[in-house]
């Protein structure tokens, strides 16, 4: 897995709470309830990172998710028309979100989860769709996974040792 390290610092980060679940531990004396909050948070311009919080209270596990997720931003490659530079797919478990380019005026078509990160990331015009998996932590990571595996045309010329020019031709 690729990911760029980003310093959340100097961001401007917007936050999105995606799921809050109430989780449950069986103990001796009876059942702990506790909260699980999935955040997304990103700058809308390229960046985009996703946490889960675990704690009593639901303010805190969203603020505990909030941290989380902005340890792992990552970068998206975005083309001249804020969609994705090639078609993909996300794979994280058994969840796969697929990734399609569109031309300008598409707008953002994605399910909920997946849209939550698109949004966030800056991508306008996108078309998605979510296989296998639906639970929603493994959407959203599987979304992120696929943003992070993008590659401009310049960065795949580099690979290659070619200019932009000639994998075109």
């Amino acid at each position: 897995m690729k990911r760029t390290i980003v310093d959340a610092s100097q961001l401007e980060l917007t936050e999105k709470v995606v799921s809050i679940k109430r989780v449950t531990k069986v103990v001796k004396g009876g059942r702990n309830f506790r909260f699980a909050a999935l955040v997304v948070v990103g700058d809308g311009n390229g960046h985009v990172g996703a946490g889960v919080g675990k704690s009593i209270e639901i303010p805190e596990a969203i603020r505990k998710g909030k941290e989380d997720a902005m340890k792992h931003l990552v970068t998206v490659a975005r083309d001249e028309n804020n969609s994705v530079p090639h078609d993909f797919i996300g794979k994280f478990g058994s969840a796969s979100v697929l990734l399609k380019k569109s031309p300008e005026g598409t707008g953002l078509i994605a399910g909920g989860p997946a849209r939550a990160v698109l949004e966030l990331a800056g991508v306008k015009n996108i078309r998605t769709k979510s296989l296998g998996s639906n639970n929603k932590q493994n959407v959203v990571l599987a979304t992120i996974e696929g943003l992070s595996q993008l590659k401009t045309p310049e960065e795949v010329a580099k690979l290659r040792g070619k200019s932009v020019a000639e994998l075109y031709d």
